[in-house]
């Protein structure tokens, strides 16, 4: 046996050693991969198992659901075709008697010569009752053919007779009644279009009948059949067992209850609809104005699901044993450290840590212990910080309301500068009181709220002094209702918007009317007082409307608009978002309406409000 040697790394081998080296570093790289692979498999939270198991029980149990509902529904499909069959089968047949019936009491009048002796002779006359005889034996012959449940009647128009030509199956009431009906019908001028060869439902005594009717001249054949007779062989159908079979009208009026009961059973809905076999079959009689309604409710499909259920309930119970004993260590150690991780979180993102619930573990309950102190520490520092800043609002409301005042000293000088040009010497002097009583008001006005009617009062006091110097190119009206007391605004509020309106809205052209109206009205957070003052003037431009619309700063040129800005700033402070400024033009002029919420000005500290809990400063 020759041998053959490979020279291979400085060295001879034969060729069974090197397919053995070989495999050798083979298996070294396999394991060594696979060693790599582990060391990266990205590591996943308990609760990513969780909802992966949860995620995977629920798959199983949607694919056992379709699985069954589609059985379900080819099962279903047969049967419903199976007794749709079955309903055309007896309606083909009831429609082949209504034509044979209507075809028989047609050829009757028009050639039987019983019914031509009747209406020929007098009731009680030999020759009427013979022919009476004759047509009770044939009708009773029909009515053999095709059932007891067909009653059949003539009336003879010209003697008002009307009688049964075959044995009835009614009662004698319901015999009157049908009786008074027809005669009534055949008044009727439109009886042949109506009745001829159209099966009809009345309602006798609480009992709905079908009728037929067929003139010639002065004499009348009716057909009549019970609705309950008529569908009870369809009522003998297997519907289950909250199925029925009713007759409706063209009204969709149900003419005959179900099986054992008089009216359609309610609709009970369970979770078992989604697999139950609801179907409803229609079909319409020809020549009638009724049809047929069938539902089809199958009990038998419920077993099959309540099968299905109890898998599903078992895979249910070996799901939830596991995920009970996960949730167990979750609860105990996952939760506690989520928990930490989101107290964290929210003081990151500048929350308060309110999760200081304590666990069965004694690290993390001193991991829980040092948390709850170091928040107590942020908590004092928030404090402190918030207390700087209320006192930094309070600073800069004080300056604003100093600002105001020179504005309104201004624009009352100037006032009084102009009546003393045109020579108003005793308007001049009731100026000036109202004028003293204005800024006595304005002095005393140092604290953040005064009482609604004293501003009230106090407006009316700058409309008199507007009033003096304008004389009839201005007027004003205040409405307001007498209960309006005790209730707190900001000073001179309502003021700056009323002289906005006096500056832009009085001309020598047509008088300025300004209109204040304040009222009360109750909204989703609270009771809120409605302050709205209107105008006749120009109103608004178009620019400053719509700065004033979306919130903007007005341009403060020349130290316009300075008052309305400053106000507009101090109900922000004062409010916060609680209060509403509304700017609009309507037909006549501007309207400003505010919605302030109701506070009740404190007695004992003045200034202060006693309801109100979100005033700035």
């Amino acid at each position: 046996m020759q041998i053959f040697y490979v020279f291979f790394k400085q060295r001879f081998y034969t060729i069974p050693e090197i397919l053995k080296r070989i495999h050798n570093q083979a298996i070294k790289k396999v394991v060594h991969c696979s060693m790599a692979n582990l060391n990266t498999i990205k590591p996943y939270p308990i609760r990513h198992y969780i909802r992966m198991m949860f995620v995977i029980s629920f798959v199983v149990l949607i694919l056992d659901l379709v699985i069954s509902i589609a059985s379900i529904s080819m099962v279903k499909q047969q049967s419903t075709q199976y007794l749709q069959d079955a309903a055309d089968l007896y309606i083909n047949r009831i429609n082949h008697d209504f034509a044979y019936i209507n075809h028989f009491m047609g050829w009757t009048l028009a050639n039987d010569e019983n019914l031509d002796n009747m209406n020929t002779y007098g009731v009680n006359s030999i020759p009427f009752l013979k022919a009476n005889e004759k047509l009770h034996l044939l009708f009773a012959e029909l009515q053999r053919n095709y059932g007891q449940s067909y009653n059949f009647f003539y009336y003879l128009e010209n003697s008002e007779y009307f009688l049964n030509c075959a044995p009835i199956s009614i009662s004698y009431s319901d015999y009157s009644e049908v009786k008074k009906q027809i005669i009534t019908l055949t008044r009727d001028k439109g009886v042949y279009e109506k009745f001829y060869s159209h099966w009809t439902p009345i309602h006798v005594n609480g009992t709905s009948y079908l009728i037929n009717i067929v003139p010639y001249y002065n004499r009348y054949l009716v057909a009549l059949i019970s609705a309950d007779e008529l569908i009870a062989p369809l009522q003998q159908i297997n519907l289950g067992a909250n199925g029925y079979a009713s007759l409706v009208d063209e009204n969709g009026v149900q003419l005959s209850g179900p099986a054992g009961g008089d009216h359609i059973p309610e609709e009970r809905h369970s979770f078992l609809d989604l697999f139950q076999s609801h179907n409803i079959v229609s079909s319409d009689f020809s020549n009638a104005a009724f049809s047929v309604h069938m539902a089809i409710k199958f009990g038998t499909f419920e077993k099959i699901m309540v099968a299905q259920l109890l898998i599903m309930l078992l895979f249910l119970i070996v799901t939830s044993t596991l995920s009970a004993i996960i949730m167990f260590f979750r609860r105990n150690l996952l939760v506690p450290i989520q928990r930490f991780s989101k107290n964290l979180a929210r003081i990151n993102e500048g929350d308060e840590a309110t999760d200081f619930k304590s666990s069965r573990i004694m690290e993390l309950e001193q991991v829980n212990a040092q948390f709850k102190e170091l928040v107590s520490q942020i908590k004092r520092f928030k404090i402190d910080r918030y207390e700087q800043e209320l006192e930094k609002q309070k600073i800069r409301l004080d300056y604003m309301k100093l600002q105001i005042k020179p504005h309104f000293f201004l624009n009352c000088l100037t006032s009084m500068y102009s009546m003393a040009q045109m020579q108003m010497y005793e308007e001049i002097e009731n100026m000036a009181l109202a004028t003293s009583r204005y800024f006595r008001y304005i002095f005393q006005s140092g604290e953040n709220f005064v009482l609604l009617e004293n501003e009230i009062e106090h407006v009316r006091t700058f409309l008199d002094i507007q009033k003096s110097r304008y004389r009839d190119a201005f007027s004003y009206r205040i409405e307001h209702p007498d209960m309006i007391t005790g209730i707190a605004v900001p000073p001179l509020v309502i003021q700056t918007f009323i002289e906005n309106a006096v500056k832009y809205g009085v001309s020598r052209d047509r008088e300025l009317c300004i209109t204040l109206s304040v009222t009360e009205q109750r909204q989703e957070n609270g009771d809120h007082v409605l302050i709205r003052i209107s105008d006749t003037g120009p109103g608004f431009s178009p620019d400053v409307l719509d700065a004033l619309m979306r919130g903007e700063a007005l341009e403060q040129t020349g130290g316009n608009r300075i008052g309305i800005m400053n106000t507009i700033q101090r109900l922000e402070l004062l409010y916060r978002d609680e209060a509403n400024i509304t700017f609009a033009n309507d037909a006549s002029g501007a309207r400003i309406t505010l919605s302030l919420p109701k506070m009740i000005l404190n007695s004992d500290t003045p200034g202060e409000v006693t309801n109100h809990e979100c005033i700035a400063g």
